[in-house]
């Protein structure tokens, strides 16, 4: 019987370093080790969340490879369950196939954990490469406990719902000393943050953490007392926020 190929957990760059100013700012090697360009040279296979912007991200890090050879499966909301087989299919046949996220590291936050699960159902060896988290940098820059914390994801957008999430978020990380994380999408971020402020207590102690490992970088822990007095634009800027509450 030939021997399974195995499926590689592609890490991506957290934001667009391919087509424009901030790509003559910032290297995709920069941020990426030499192993993930190593793995893509070898890798014709791949699944992805959407076909343009791997093919662009492939581009960036492997120029020779020839684009023609690749076989990109679109995995997304809109992606049948009944499709994940076909997907990992040519590891069935003793091809190796990539997985790769938007941004980042795959099956973190993202659709592609349904496929490492498949996976690990077929006896396919499944392997993870070093890369950015932006989940994890955030923590790391936050100053907050990195020893007991949650991702929660998105929160509600219905505005009460939103406000009733995040107190519960506060008592929760009061109790169990624990750093709450969570996301939004990037043009609703100017919203979650007038949010956050008007429903925690001005002692509680808030993150944000946008546009990491990019020229715009910008990481901040204040209490909210003191966020009220800051201002900041995060529309359309990928951005973690945590908060602790002593």
């Amino acid at each position: 019987m030939k021997p399974s190929g195995k499926l590689y957990l592609i890490p991506t760059t957290l934001g667009d370093t391919t087509n424009n100013e901030q790509a003559q700012q910032n290297n995709p090697m920069d941020v990426l080790p030499q192993t993930v360009r190593r793995t893509v040279e070898f890798i014709d296979d791949y699944i992805v969340e959407n076909e343009k912007t791997a093919r662009k991200f492939i581009k960036s890090i492997a120029p020779e490879k020839v684009q023609a050879t690749l076989c990109l499966s679109a995995l997304n909301k809109h992606t049948a369950v009944s499709e994940y087989n076909k997907m990992i299919q040519p590891c069935m046949e003793g091809k190796n196939v990539g997985l790769m996220s938007e941004a980042g590291c795959p099956a973190i936050a993202d659709p592609g954990a349904a496929i490492v699960k498949l996976a690990h159902e077929k006896g396919i060896q499944v392997v993870p490469l070093v890369g950015p988290s932006s989940i994890l940098l955030a923590m790391m820059a936050s100053g907050m406990n990195g020893q007991g914390f949650t991702f929660n994801g998105y929160l509600p957008i219905e505005k009460t719902e939103k406000k009733n999430v995040l107190k519960n978020l506060e008592k929760l990380s009061s109790d169990k000393n624990q750093s709450q994380i969570f996301i939004e999408t990037p043009y609703r971020n100017n919203k979650l943050l007038e949010d956050i402020l008007q429903a925690l207590q001005p002692s509680t102690h808030l993150c944000v953490a946008a546009d990491i490992t990019l020229p715009t970088e910008y990481i901040k822990t204040l209490h909210v007392a003191d966020w009220k007095k800051v201002t900041v634009d995060l529309h359309n800027r990928p951005t973690i926020f945590i908060i602790h509450k002593m």
